[in-house]
């Protein structure tokens, strides 16, 4: 498109906005409110340092027109206002609720921005120093922190006003299903996986006084004078007391990172890296959520249901995952022959417990946080951080850090070109368009070609660290969850 014809495009845009203004019409799509800015395709951009005087900002974008002003260059940017935290690092978007969770490790807050009014609403009180993982449930009642400096893992029950820190040495990473009932957590060169409930009236009053009073299962309950949340350990029904009673014993994993969760919510899918944090097989182990579930009167069964747990091996790699519909994408790193890692992305059939393919991808750091992300044209994109570091380079092999590659062929269709670490994907999804932020800087890809799209009136003063789609039709459009 010509320079001429973009600001054609622009005023008629401009026009049919003021119309509708006219009208009184104050929505767009699923009655969404029409944001001040009156934009309806936005990307929220987390940016550090974006002066000498600001430590944090978050900026949005037209992801129509990939520009960052008005059409007239005023405004000459859109903004959330009131954000002032500092080095903001992820945005959990949950655009089905018009709100993001932006958590910002220069100060240790947890924001929330308001997507219909784009400004804040606010931070979260509560946590207990810096978090490594961070969530807040898609309803705002509670907030599950991994605060290893700390050694807890800290819930906010937001409707008591109450905060928890539950030790547990270690702790690095949680994952809190989409529905908001279940939070698990991960610790760092641990075998094992931990769940947190809230307790009825009745376990306070029988849980109180101490650690002798626990379930054996419990590793923490708090406060310890009257608890209102434990922390337990996963365990199986496969041992029993002197009474006859089963109590279970430790369900057993190799280095668990993380939790995917199918699309009911029934079953989570534990994700064992393995080689890649210093153990010896990677697998996704299935469990079921209901035993997990940490709102009161809900939970049931046993964990596992059975006397049990399904375990599929993944060679090449398991530290991130995507589900879509019966089929888990995973993502490793593989210990290759000459002692560098290799990307991977192993395409698993949940129907029948099956690695039906294995690809080539990204090289990237092992264990480390990878972004995974569907969009337009059948495409899923993949990005990683230290790609620089892996077997491509070794051998002078092109190389980088984002992987383009195609649902319906299985077959990666481009490994882009390293422009520094990618920690940050938004699936513009209808324009045919992805958004990521990788080396600093804000680049945008067409997800018909792969080409890159001019990026040049979307660049940033600073480092652009996450994206995320402001106006995506659900909360799975994230790469966060």
């Amino acid at each position: 498109m010509n320079k001429r014809s973009f600001w054609i495009c622009a005023i008629v845009a401009v026009a049919a906005s003021a119309v509708l203004a006219g009208c009184g019409k104050t929505t767009y799509f699923a009655g969404r409110s029409l944001p001040p800015s009156g934009l309806t395709n936005r990307v929220l951009i987390a940016i550090q340092n974006p002066s000498i005087l600001t430590k944090g900002a978050l900026e949005i974008v037209d992801a129509y027109y990939d520009i960052r002003s008005g059409y007239t260059g005023t405004p000459a940017s859109y903004s959330i206002s009131g954000f002032g935290a500092a080095l903001p690092v992820s945005i959990q978007s949950m655009p089905e609720e018009q709100l993001a969770a932006v958590y910002s490790s220069g100060d240790s807050t947890l924001t929330l921005a308001d997507y219909a009014k784009e400004k804040t609403n606010g931070s979260i009180s509560g946590l207990n120093g810096a978090s490594s993982s961070i969530f807040i449930t898609r309803d705002q009642k509670f907030v599950f922190a991994a605060s290893q400096a700390a050694h807890v893992l800290t819930v906010i029950d937001q409707t008591s006003g109450s905060s928890y820190p539950l030790s547990l040495p270690g702790v690095y990473r949680v994952s809190v299903n989409p529905g908001g009932s279940v939070a698990m957590a991960f610790v760092q060169n641990s075998n094992y996986v931990y769940y947190a409930q809230a307790l009825s009236a009745s376990q306070t009053l029988a849980y109180a006084g101490g650690s002798a009073k626990w379930p054996k299962a419990a590793v923490d309950c708090e406060p310890q004078n009257a608890p209102g949340w434990c922390l337990y350990q996963a365990q199986s029904p496969d041992a029993k007391d002197s009474t006859g009673t089963y109590y279970g014993s430790p369900l057993v994993f190799d280095h668990p990172v993380k939790a995917v969760f199918s699309s009911d919510g029934a079953t989570a899918y534990v994700l064992s890296c393995g080689p890649e944090c210093g153990g010896t097989t990677a697998s996704v182990s299935k469990l079921p959520t209901a035993p997990m579930i940490f709102t009161l009167g809900q939970a049931s069964g046993l964990l596992p249901t059975n006397s049990s747990m399904t375990t599929i091996q993944v060679p090449q790699g398991a530290s991130n995952a995507l589900i879509s519909g019966s089929t888990l994408y995973v993502v490793g790193q593989k210990l290759m022959s000459d002692n560098y890692w290799g990307g991977y992305l192993s395409v698993l059939n949940l129907s029948t417990n099956v690695v039906s393919s294995t690809v080539s991808v990204s090289d990237g750091l092992p264990g480390g946080v990878s972004r995974m992300i569907l969009g337009d044209d059948n495409t899923l994109w993949i990005g990683m951080t230290k790609c620089d570091e892996g077997e491509r380079i070794a051998h002078s092999l092109s190389y980088g850090c984002l992987t383009m590659y195609n649902t319906s062929t299985n077959k990666v269709i481009l490994l882009e070109p390293f422009m520094g670490d990618l920690t940050g994907i938004a699936a513009v999804t209808g324009l045919h368009k992805i958004y990521v932020a990788q080396g600093g800087q804000v680049y945008i890809y067409s997800t018909t070609t792969g080409n890159t799209i001019n990026n040049q009136y979307v660049t940033v003063t600073g480092t652009a660290y996450d994206v995320a789609y402001m106006d995506a039709t659900t909360d799975t459009n994230n790469t966060v969850y």
